[in-house]
């Protein structure tokens, strides 16, 4: 970064301007380094999570985490209505939630070498 040159012309006021810019600058910078070492914890938690679905060959891994999150609700939770009065609604709608996943694992092995 350059700095102001000095000449017979320059006022005070052009001086303070210029502190001011170089200053704005600074914080600038400083608040960018700060955001940096903030997100990087989270650009490696991503960077692992590409890594573990590349190298394990794991295919549409958020739906997968999905799918698992539903089925342990559902088998886990309690119903609204009480103990075993809605079990057949609760694997309706078990069903219905893991319908594309189903349908995702039933078309994969057709389309494996």
């Amino acid at each position: 970064m350059s700095h102001p040159q000095e000449s017979p012309g320059t006022s005070r006021r052009e001086l303070r301007k210029a502190l001011i810019r170089l200053r704005m600058e600074m914080h600038r910078q400083e608040i960018r380094h700060e955001s940096q070492q903030i997100a990087s914890p989270l650009r490696r938690v991503r960077a692992m999570a590409d890594n573990l679905q590349g190298g394990l060959g794991i295919k549409h891994g958020p739906l997968w985490g999905m799918a698992a999150v539903v089925l342990l609700g559902f088998l886990t939770g309690k119903g609204a209505k009480g103990a075993g009065s809605g079990s057949l609604a609760k694997w309706v709608t078990l069903s219905t939630s893991l319908a594309p996943l189903i349908k995702l694992v039933m078309q994969s092995p057709s389309q494996k070498k």
